[in-house]
């Protein structure tokens, strides 16, 4: 990478700011009712999937933006949880942390051009045929990777945009079921008929990645203050965009259980308002899809910036197109998810899922490590509570992931050894590699913006004086700006 380009890169202005961050949230974690019409189905009826989308963000969801919160506001720099792991247990452990989320948010990623897809063929049969449909996906992909790479700040305008348009039709649908609402309807279930797997994993995947924010950390303007307002109000946006649109369907409507499969609220919004409310919602759901994908795809994208940052993977991860976006990163995870594309709906949920959850539960450790290890480490933002009743606060979603990881599937257990594998074989390849000048990576930790990041004048003192000890800890070390980068965060000023 030129010397002109890493100017451009530590001169680039933070650009997103709060109404962005909170639709960019939003569509990290949801993106709308879209999908969990089959929480009624597995749950032979409304009142489980009602009371899970009540109860589980209390139990998982709000421990999650919590702590991501306070990190975030710790660790203000693009990379996120792989920053965090790394200050906590070491830059393998930040490392597998990464592998196993990009990884995760690359096959959550291939999903939605084929649901894009699913909505759009019951308007347009063609989509059916491969001879169209697959074009059509590459099409997509091909697109949408485009726009991400014009600019976070178009990312982050689109995502507040495709929100309104997204959700307007359910609130329409929630107005017009007054009249039809029945209560004893929400109370309805067939426990022989519950599928537990599906119900739980339905659930989870409707209400994970609250972290992936973390990873744009660094493109935030004042992030100390953005950040915890942006997580209340995408938890207020999604809670709010599940319970209101399964209020309304199935208190107004007689349908069965079996009916409420993946795209019935088209249905459900045909038998309450009309036809033209059917149309909506389908051009909704299929626009939704856009936001979750540009959404994902910047999440990824900025991970393996931060990566390449800190040392962790080639610099060339790190460079950025003149709209301030990390190019090569860009196009890495976009190739991911044209090769995961190929798996069924089911498999990548149950697949990410297991993925995810191994990641957050190294994330609530590390939590926890740097609460106790690092009790002075300045935090912007602190979750109002002391060390003990904040690892308590991450035991009801530790247990919760861990019941999602025991119902996965023998194959599930396979695919996710493998890639775990594959993390484990990956470092040491690339520590090789850059012990042996085989490949460039970054030299120099980037220096730490002072926006957000309050004990500023500590923090520079300690880069100068580090700065004259760079090579030495260079040649000793195989990602030692990872471990410069993290010595410079671990200032012994006072916490706020």
């Amino acid at each position: 990478m030129g010397e002109g380009e890493v100017n451009h890169v530590n001169k680039s202005n933070p650009t997103l700011t709060l109404l962005p961050l909170i639709a960019l949230i939003f569509y990290q974690v949801s993106g709308g009712p879209f999908g969990v019409e089959d929480s009624v189905r597995a749950a032979g009826g409304p009142l489980l999937p009602l009371l899970g989308f009540l109860i589980f963000p209390f139990l998982w969801s709000l421990p999650e933006a919590l702590i991501t919160a306070e990190l975030s506001t710790t660790f203000p720099h693009n990379g996120g949880y792989v920053i965090w792991i790394s200050s906590a247990f070491g830059p393998f452990w930040g490392f597998q942390e990464g592998f196993w989320k990009w990884f995760s948010g690359v096959m959550d990623n291939a999903l939605y051009p084929v649901l894009f897809l699913d909505y759009l063929k019951h308007s347009l049969p063609i989509f059916n045929q491969l001879i169209a449909r697959i074009p059509a996906l590459l099409g997509i992909t091909v697109s949408l990777t485009y726009l991400n790479y014009r600019g976070l700040h178009i990312v982050g305008l689109s995502a507040v945009l495709l929100a309104v348009f997204s959700l307007s039709p359910f609130l329409v649908m929630a107005l017009l079921s007054i009249p039809q609402i029945r209560p004893r309807r929400w109370l309805l279930v067939d426990f022989n008929k519950v599928d537990w797997r599906g119900y739980f994993n339905n659930l989870f995947w409707n209400l994970n990645y609250w972290d992936k924010a973390s990873t744009l950390a660094g493109e935030v303007e004042n992030p100390t203050k953005t950040f915890p307002k942006a997580l209340l109000g995408g938890l207020v946006l999604v809670v709010s965009s599940y319970l209101i649109p399964l209020l309304a369907g199935t208190g107004a409507l007689r349908s069965s259980p079996s009916e409420w499969t993946d795209g019935y609220f088209a249905e459900a919004g045909m038998l309450i308002g009309g036809f033209w409310l059917k149309l909506w919602i389908q051009a909704a759901a299929a626009m939704s899809n856009v936001g979750l994908f540009e959404a994902e795809m910047s999440s990824d994208a900025f991970q393996l910036l931060g990566m390449s940052k800190i040392g962790m993977l080639p610099a060339v991860f790190s460079s950025r197109s003149k709209y301030g976006t990390p190019t090569v990163s860009i196009l890495f995870s976009a190739t991911g998810v044209i090769f995961l594309s190929w798996m069924s709906f089911q498999e990548i949920v149950e697949f990410l899922n297991f993925l995810y959850a191994i990641g957050m539960l190294l994330e609530f450790a590390a939590f926890i490590t740097l609460r106790l290890k690092k009790p002075n480490l300045p935090r912007p933002y602190r979750v109002p509570l002391q060390t003990f009743w904040a690892a308590m606060l991450c035991l009801p979603p530790a247990l919760l992931l861990i019941l999602v990881m025991c119902l996965a599937s023998f194959r599930t257990f396979f695919v996710s050894g493998a890639v775990i594998l594959v993390g484990f074989i990956l470092y040491p390849i690339l520590v090789h590699a850059k012990n042996k000048n085989w490949i460039l990576f970054e030299a120099e930790p980037p220096s730490l913006p002072s926006q957000g990041w309050q004990p500023c004048n500590s923090v520079v003192s300690e880069m100068i004086d580090q700065e004259n000890k760079s090579v030495e800890l260079f040649e000793s070390s195989p990602f030692a700006s990872v471990e410069e980068e993290l010595s410079l965060m671990r200032s012994d000023s006072k916490p706020n």
